[in-house]
């Protein structure tokens, strides 16, 4: 008997077997997967009693909080389609997204009221609005626990087709405005298989939500986590100390997050100071990381660090760096913790190629520079309603991610930069990830970026901008005289400028293209 597959048998199937424990955690509020469920369940009855017709968006204006994990399962209960929304964005980016979404209805935190406020006279058509944690007044009718009590707690049985779109994610719109995702039923269950059988988590771990659920679907946990009945710690605002605070408290097991958010832990003042024993595997992903974060976080925290790496537009995980038993029982020990800091090899259902422009596969020496294309069954069907950007993004049934890399012989793939961030010197190719890397090594360095800047004589050269660990010192000869022990005397950044912070877009990745626009400020185009 053929039954659709959809992400809501996770949540039954926790409601089942994991009834009693306490399965979500945020601040002081607690809530088993018994109230988890009917939680659900009732923001379901309330959105049809709303009007929320199938097949409708509804909108989240909000932090990691209880009530978005919720709407992982309560909008789709619906019918509906759940639409996450980057909090970090401007207000023209958010009314665009919600105009183009034609959200019927847009749930908001009310620290975000002001932003609701902005957007409203942008839209083409106003939403119904629904605040959390604040009341009811002009902007918004409902305030969302009232509309909860007034929901059933009686399971809908929608009739699900697989292949309809069930989440919206939009890209941060570093070219123009965002791009929506549309990922399927289909694709949020199958990527919850694949990636559960990649990262086999358990009953037993605890996961501290860090990275924003409104980022590429929260990278599956809120979908794999439930399916094995973990624990979902939420955490609204991240800063070190609030991190670790959480991590102690609730014996979190297992974060994923970005190279910035684990390099700011790290490094803390006050570290030692709390008990971060529980920690069993750190997942870093978002953006490329550095041999010196992964060294660093496995001798300062006593767990495993290992690199993930994915796209909105693949639902999002591709590939894992977890080391295989049979290579490290016959390989170096150092060779083991170099693999952990690639970008990994693919999981299961994932098609991988590295290839060069016209289509040939590099070869798998860990050598030759080619762009990552991937096909699976977790890959989207195609942006939302931007036909022209589907036809330049997916090319003869391969996604192709814009992501430069090598590959070696065991299949691990190792990207050296996004294809825009390439630096092209006098016709040499710079990836500015093994720059950064090298000057990473560097103990006086917290952070960095390389970008390009003009070049009368190269055409563009490398510039690095680095902040410093407190209280440590470092001049820009000292760290070129370590690149040049390290590098190419070509790949060396021509200028080195120290900066006290590096500008960080709404999932913490490092925005390069802010940093690259001074240099170049004044030129009729780019030089490459």
């Amino acid at each position: 008997m053929f039954v659709p597959l959809s992400v809501l048998e996770f949540r039954d199937r926790a409601e089942t077997y994991f009834g009693e424990k306490v399965g979500v955690v945020d601040g002081d509020k607690r809530f088993t997967y018994r109230q988890f469920g009917e939680r659900t369940h009732r923001l379901a009855n309330a959105l049809r009693d709303l009007g929320v017709a199938p097949h409708e968006r509804v909108s989240f204006i909000t932090y990691n909080t209880h009530q978005l994990l919720e709407a992982y399962y309560g909008v789709l209960e619906a019918g509906a389609v759940l639409n996450p929304v980057n909090i970090r964005l401007t207000p023209k980016e958010i009314a665009y997204i919600v105009g183009h979404a034609g959200s019927k209805v847009v749930f908001f935190h009310k620290d975000f009221k002001p932003i609701v406020e902005a957007i409203i006279p942008e839209l083409p058509a106003k939403p119904r609005f629904v605040i959390m944690e604040g009341a009811p007044d002009g902007v918004a009718s409902d305030e969302y626990e009232a509309l909860l009590s007034g929901g059933s707690p009686d399971p809908l049985t929608p009739e699900i087709d697989e292949n309809e779109v069930a989440e919206l994610f939009y890209t941060s719109g570093t070219t123009g405005f965002p791009k929506g995702v549309a990922m399927t039923h289909r694709e949020l269950y199958l990527h919850g298989l694949y990636a559960e059988i990649g990262l086999q988590f358990t009953e037993d771990d605890v996961a501290l939500h860090v990275v924003p659920l409104f980022h590429v679907n929260g990278w599956g946990t809120p979908h794999f986590l439930t399916m094995v009945g973990g624990q979902h710690v939420m955490l609204r605002k991240f800063d070190p100390v609030s991190f670790m605070q959480a991590v102690e408290r609730y014996k979190v097991t297992r974060v994923l997050a970005v190279p910035a958010i684990f390099n700011a832990v790290l490094h803390h003042s006050e570290r030692t100071k709390y008990d971060l024993s529980s920690l069993k595997q750190v997942i870093i992903g978002g953006a490329p990381s550095s041999p010196t974060l992964i060294a660093g976080l496995e001798e300062a925290l006593h767990c495993q660090a290992i690199v993930g790496y994915g796209l909105s537009e693949t639902t999002p995980i591709l590939t894992v760096a977890t080391p295989r038993t049979f290579l490290t029982e016959s390989e170096p020990p150092e060779k083991r913790a170099i693999r952990q800091s690639w970008t990994g090899w693919p999981l299961p259902g994932i098609g991988l190629r590295v290839v060069h422009s016209d289509g040939r596969d590099v070869r798998p020496d860990g050598e030759q520079i080619g762009e990552i294309v991937v096909r699976s069954n977790t890959v989207m069907e195609g942006y939302y309603r931007d036909p022209e950007a589907t036809a330049a993004t997916i090319r003869d049934g391969w996604l192709y991610t814009g992501d430069m890399a090598v590959i070696d012989d065991q299949g691990y793939v190792l990207i050296k930069d996004r294809s825009k961030d390439i630096i092209i010197r006098g016709g040499e190719n710079i990836s500015s990830v093994e720059v950064e890397n090298a000057i990473l090594s560097h103990p006086a360095v917290l952070e960095c970026a390389v970008v390009s800047a003009p070049d009368k004589a190269l055409g563009e050269a490398p510039v690095a901008i680095v902040v410093l660990k407190e209280g440590a010192s470092a001049t820009p000869k000292e760290l070129r005289d370590h690149c040049k022990a390290r590098l190419a005397r070509f790949k060396v950044p021509r200028d080195i400028h120290f900066h006290d912070s590096l500008p960080k877009g709404g999932t913490g990745k490092i925005l390069k293209a802010e940093l690259r626009e001074p240099f170049w400020k004044g030129h009729d185009a780019r030089v490459q």
